[in-house]
């Protein structure tokens, strides 16, 4: 059997987690990131269920958990930092709770999977497809800077925004659900009053303020609201620079002026971070991931967004079964593709099926609300309703058998 090409853009957890196991099965793998350079950056990301398992088959568990954020815990503080509830959690070693075991940095996770890349994936960073025509034989891929690709399959892993999947699919085939949530994520320098638990306080007008340990002698903020102001398109999201940036941000400060507690230390350290991402949260939705030879994978096919949480091993483990069944139809693509699409949507329909009023609960815009949140909050962690809170943090649990990669299929 001849040697099959892929080509996949975006370096994302997902796109490398196809190129890992591709690339182990004899696939000849480029992968194509826009960026000018792999991307380290990023906020926590966690892997939970099904996606633990698909690690251990990298042979990748103990490297990734060696990243740990060195988080122990979940914490809701008042407007002074008194804690008022702690959300369930089986500690740094458990595999569940809104702090797991497996709690790292989305660009540690990245870097960790890059690094132990089976040797010959090829990398084209600053460049971008600008066409995918299929052919009777071959997919054929021009990009931004001219370079000609033919290959066999296309895996678009670029994110929720995915440039390339508007190219290869009608608009009526992509439903984009914006939540009205705007998040704002950066770090931030590291005080003596920070301690290693993600603290979360709520105050009205639907705000958020997060702050969470690293492993890199820093801190982790989010400021989060409803509604939102889309300020995704006015700071250009991960490009935000420029002009852009700053009406992003004074957009965002006249948001959190009366927010209190460290709201002024956050917002006085974006300033200064180099490092500041804006996002307005939306889920991707879409009766069909694939289409001739190209596929989608992660975020570009089914963003979940934080609020339903358990992206990463979503995209981890959609890079696995997608190489399980090109294995198990290695003469058919659209066999295999079927079967990916199958095995993978029961668990993204589980998570993207956000509980009703969530939203409400999770951004109260008034005194009363936020009293109610909190008495709601208090209730939840209560020692009868832990194991039911718990339950709302298993994300990527399926009852369906990670498919296997054939013997002698690598």
């Amino acid at each position: 059997m001849r040697e099959r090409d892929v080509v996949v853009s975006g370096a994302s957890i997902a796109g490398l987690s196809a190129a890992f196991w591709l690339r182990r099965l004899g696939w000849q793998v480029t992968v194509i990131e826009r960026a000018p350079a792999f991307r380290d950056g990023g906020q926590n990301v966690d892997v939970r269920g099904v996606a633990r398992e698909v690690l251990d088959r990298m042979g990748l568990f103990d490297e990734v958990k060696r990243q740990n954020t060195t988080e122990t815990g979940t914490v809701v503080v008042d407007a002074s930092g008194k804690v008022t509830a702690e959300l369930p959690s089986d500690g740094p070693d458990g595999p569940d709770g809104a702090t797991a075991e497996l709690e790292v940095l989305r660009g540690d996770f990245a870097r960790t999977i890059h690094d132990h890349l089976p040797p010959g994936v090829a990398f084209v960073y600053g460049d971008t497809i600008e066409t995918a025509t299929d052919g009777p034989e071959s997919l054929h891929i021009v990009t931004s800077q001219g370079r000609e690709l033919r290959c066999d399959l296309l895996v678009i892993a670029e994110g929720v925004r995915s440039a390339t999947r508007a190219r290869v699919f009608a608009a009526d085939e992509v439903t984009q659900d914006d939540l009205d949530v705007t998040m704002v994520f950066g770090t931030i320098p590291r005080t003596a009053g920070d301690d290693d638990r993600w603290r979360w306080h709520n105050t009205t007008r639907g705000r958020q303020i997060h702050l969470r340990p690293d492993n890199h002698g820093t801190t982790r903020a989010i400021l989060a609201y409803s509604p939102g102001d889309d300020l995704a398109r006015r700071g250009r999201g991960d490009d935000l620079a420029g002009r852009g940036r700053g009406d992003a941000l004074a957009r965002v400060r006249d948001r959190y002026a009366d927010a209190g507690w460290e709201a002024p230390r956050v917002l006085d350290a974006f300033d200064a971070s180099d490092d500041v991402y804006i996002d307005q949260l939306t889920q991707i939705r879409m009766t069909t991931w694939h289409r001739g030879r190209t596929v989608l994978a992660g975020d570009a096919g089914w963003c979940v967004t934080p609020m339903g949480g358990g992206g990463a091993s979503l995209a981890l483990t959609s890079g696995y079964v997608l190489a399980a069944q090109l294995a198990a139809h290695p003469d058919d693509t659209e066999a295999a593709l079927t079967a990916y699409e199958a095995w993978m949507r029961p668990l993204v329909d589980d998570v993207q099926g956000l509980p009703r009023g969530l939203k409400h609960f999770a951004y109260p815009q008034t005194r009363t609300g936020l009293a109610l949140r909190h008495l709601a909050g208090k209730v939840l962690t209560s020692p009868p309703l832990k194991p039911l809170a718990a339950k709302l943090t298993q994300v990527a649990e399926t009852k369906q058998t990670l498919p296997e990669i054939p013997q002698g299929a690598a």
